[in-house]
C-alpha cells in the first residue's frame, strides 16, 4: 500500500480543526503517501537530492527562476474568511477537477487528492506554509508557496 489512513497522518488535524473541517465525503479524498511513496515521487518530480525547499541546490528546477513566470499574494485571501483561493491562480491553473494532484510539503510528506477538493479547502492545505510546492499529475504547471504570503506559478523544467 502505498497511503497511510488519514488517521494516522500527523498532521490531520489541518483537516479536522473546529474552524475550517472538512465533511467525511472530502476527508477520503485525501491521501497522505507513506514515506517510500512520497519519497520516490519527490525525487522524480522535484529534487532527487534535496529533501525540502529550505535545501534545493541551483540544480533542482524550482531554484530556476526561469521557471516561475508570476508570483502573487495568496496571504491576504486565506486570511479572509470570505476569500477562496485567488483568482489568478485558478486562471493561470486551467485543470479540470478531476485532475490528480500532490500537494508537496517536503521529501517524506506529500498529500494525493483532486484538484476540486484543493481549490475548495487550500486554505487547510496551507496551515503549514514552509515552502510547499503543488504538481499535477501529468502536468507541467507547479505552485510553490511560500511562507512570506506569495506564491509562485510556473512549469516544471
Amino acid at each position: 500500500m502505498s497511503y497511510l489512513p488519514l488517521d494516522q497522518y500527523q498532521r490531520k488535524w489541518i483537516f479536522t480543526h473546529q474552524s475550517m473541517p472538512l465533511p467525511p465525503e472530502d476527508l477520503e479524498k485525501i491521501k497522505p503517501m507513506d514515506a517510500a511513496r512520497a519519497s520516490q515521487l519527490w525525487k522524480e518530480n522535484i529534487s532527487p537530492l534535496s529533501p525540502d525547499a529550505d535545501r534545493f541546490s541551483s540544480q533542482d528546477w524550482p531554484r530556476k527562476e526561469s521557471n516561475w513566470t508570476l508570483e502573487i499574494d495568496w496571504m491576504a485571501n486565506w486570511e479572509d474568511d470570505d476569500q477562496g483561493m485567488p483568482e489568478e491562480l485558478l486562471e493561470q491553473l486551467d485543470w479540470q477537477d478531476d485532475v490528480t494532484v500532490y500537494f508537496c510539503y517536503e521529501k517524506y510528506n506529500i498529500l494525493e487528492t483532486k484538484w476540486s477538493v484543493f481549490k475548495k479547502h487550500w486554505k487547510n492545505f496551507l496551515f503549514y506554509d514552509d515552502g510547499p510546492i503543488l504538481l499535477g499529475r501529468r502536468r507541467k504547471e507547479a505552485l510553490w508557496f511560500s511562507s512570506k504570503g506569495t506564491v509562485k506559478f510556473g512549469t516544471r523544467s
